[in-house]
């Protein structure tokens, strides 16, 4: 199913924005991400929060996921839009295709580890019985300034 560009996608990529900026008081990684149902209303939000629970999985598309799926209650979310600052990894793709959402939206592109066409495309392998539509680059440059600036005051 394709799904065709919907403006709402920069106010929701603005959301996420925020979402990221929370997590400057535990140190994580400045990532943030919303879940919006078919109706264009957020139903979930998150940011990393690996450093502050000491969790791995504590990324901000898990989080954000975990408050929609809870919201719904079902762990299927087959007409939602995921919205993130930065392009999913693995561990996220593998959890936004495990639960059926219809899209992705992302900001910056990871070159490093970006599960969503940079470097691997989890969400768009038809292997897994679930292809995902992918829109990368949503306010790409404000997305990776958050990120530059982060990594800039971390290293020398």
């Amino acid at each position: 199913m394709t799904l065709p560009f919907d403006s709402s996608f920069l106010k929701a990529m603005q959301e996420a924005l925020g979402e990221a900026q929370l997590c400057a008081p535990s140190g994580d990684v400045p990532v943030g991400a919303v879940v919006v149902d078919a109706a264009g209303q957020i139903v979930g939000r998150g940011h990393n929060r690996r450093e502050e629970r000491n969790d791995p999985t504590a990324h901000a598309e898990i989080e954000a996921l975990r408050e929609a799926t809870a919201a719904a209650g079902a762990w299927r979310l087959p007409e939602a839009t995921v919205v993130v600052t930065l392009e999913p990894c693995i561990m996220c793709a593998g959890a936004l295709a495990a639960a059926r959402v219809a899209r992705v939206v992302f900001g910056a592109w990871d070159e490093r580890a970006g599960a969503a066409g940079s470097v691997y495309d989890v969400l768009r392998d038809g292997r897994l019985g679930n292809s995902v539509e992918v829109i990368g680059g949503v306010r790409e440059q404000e997305c990776a300034g958050l990120l530059r600036n982060f990594f800039a005051d971390r290293r020398p």
